[in-house]
């Protein structure tokens, strides 16, 4: 292979000969029986668990004022039945065997599925919340855009296989992901769905990298983006309803208690909650912001509830959890028996990674409220079923990794 590739190429080459390791997927087709990583397993379930127990914590003023003062377990008892189909899906993923997916037919068929149920989106099975237009109701109300997420790293791991050798090659290496990136981008930024974008822009480029595209290359892919990007928020924001979106959350980051009664009063409230919990929290259940003063306590903005019960002491608990859930997860890619299972688990990983990252930055105002959610802590049953059940790919690339060993 060509010595153009660097780092993250050399690391794709590191695994061992394809055609033995389809010999060995003949004995056992369908599941596989390694050892999985305990460590990165124990990771999750501490998220989750806590995750749970936070959620319900931050919400729980919420479902009692919806409920009429009936309960306020609402959004506990759901999260929980969510969470209940989520490891289910994790155990069942962490034995079937993640090569299926390298299958034409499941890489691409997954993406054209997802591609048009974001599409449908847009029709009378579409649904909107605060705004945007981001729900499916087909018997279920759920997000496309999570099924998208693993469905993009799913093809994109498929196609840089498939082309690893001409990877470094502008119209291998850029065109083909950069058309199949773009399409996805248009339909997100129209619901408008901006998060999801910069997140799914961020894994797709993060793989490419490792994949052997040229720093260059990269580089002008990254330049494109961000000026299309711009174009089209600049564009979203021309009509009254669009340009009230964007400058409110613009607006909110800048100066976030500058329109402290309307505008701004999400990031305020939310700053004060992470302000009030000084080194070790007010104690669980404790919260005052949660009492109707901080909306979407129960889903983006949880994090601020996590920082005003544990304080600075639970905050940075719960980063490093997720810090070692990343650094667990660059080392089973690392172990991987071959290419796909390494990409699809730094893809994975980078995707939890970053949108906890994301998470974080908007509820402590780092950067523009996105709306985004936190892994395993938000409310959501259709991102939790994929987070866990995407916990379990890896952990299925963990068990191959261990049969070779």
């Amino acid at each position: 292979m060509s010595g153009n590739y660097g780092v993250g190429a050399s690391a794709i080459q590191s695994g061992a000969n394809p055609a033995r390791k389809k010999a060995k997927r003949k004995i056992n087709p369908l599941f596989s029986r390694g050892v999985m990583d305990l460590t990165f397993f124990l990771i999750v379930m501490t998220l989750l668990v806590i995750g749970i127990v936070m959620m319900f914590s931050a919400s729980y003023a919420w479902a009692l004022n919806e409920s009429g003062g009936e309960s306020g377990t609402g959004y506990a008892v759901k999260q929980t039945v969510m969470a209940g189909i989520g490891l289910v899906a994790l155990l069942f993923f962490s034995y079937f065997d993640y090569h299926h997916f390298s299958s034409p037919k499941i890489a691409i068929g997954l993406y054209v599925m997802c591609f048009i149920m974001l599409i449908l989106v847009f029709t009378p099975l579409g649904i909107t919340h605060n705004g945007a237009t981001r729900w499916l109701n087909l018997g279920i109300e759920f997000q496309p855009s999570e099924l998208m997420k693993f469905a993009i790293i799913i093809l994109f791991s498929y196609l840089i296989v498939q082309n690893y050798n001409k990877m470094n090659k502008f119209f291998v290496g850029i065109v083909p992901f950069a058309v199949l990136l773009g399409a996805v981008v248009l339909i997100l930024m129209n619901q408008p769905h901006l998060s999801c974008t910069v997140l799914i822009c961020a894994v797709a480029v993060s793989l490419m990298f490792v994949g052997g595209v040229r720093w260059k290359h990269i580089g002008i892919l990254i330049a494109v983006g961000v000026a299309g990007l711009a174009l089209l928020v600049f564009i979203k924001s021309q009509g009254e309803e669009g340009f009230t979106y964007f400058s409110k959350r613009f607006q909110s980051w800048l100066d976030p208690f500058s329109d402290a009664n309307d505008a701004t009063w999400q990031t305020c409230q939310s700053l004060i909650a992470i302000g009030s919990g000084g080194p070790f929290g007010l104690g669980l259940g404790e919260s005052r912001q949660k009492f109707m003063y901080l909306p979407e306590t129960q889903n983006d903005f949880v994090f601020a509830i996590v920082c005003e019960e544990l304080g600075f002491v639970g905050a940075v608990t719960i980063i490093l959890l997720f810090a070692l859930l990343v650094i667990r997860g660059f080392f089973i890619a690392s172990k991987a028996n071959d290419k796909f299972g390494m990409l699809l688990t730094i893809g994975i990983t980078v995707q939890i990674g970053i949108q906890a990252f994301l998470n974080i930055a908007v509820v402590s105002n780092l950067i523009p409220n996105t709306g985004i959610s936190l892994p395993f802590f938000s409310y959501g049953g259709t991102a939790l079923i994929m987070q866990l059940a995407e916990m379990g790919v890896i952990l299925n690339v963990s068990r191959q990794a261990s049969m070779e060993t």
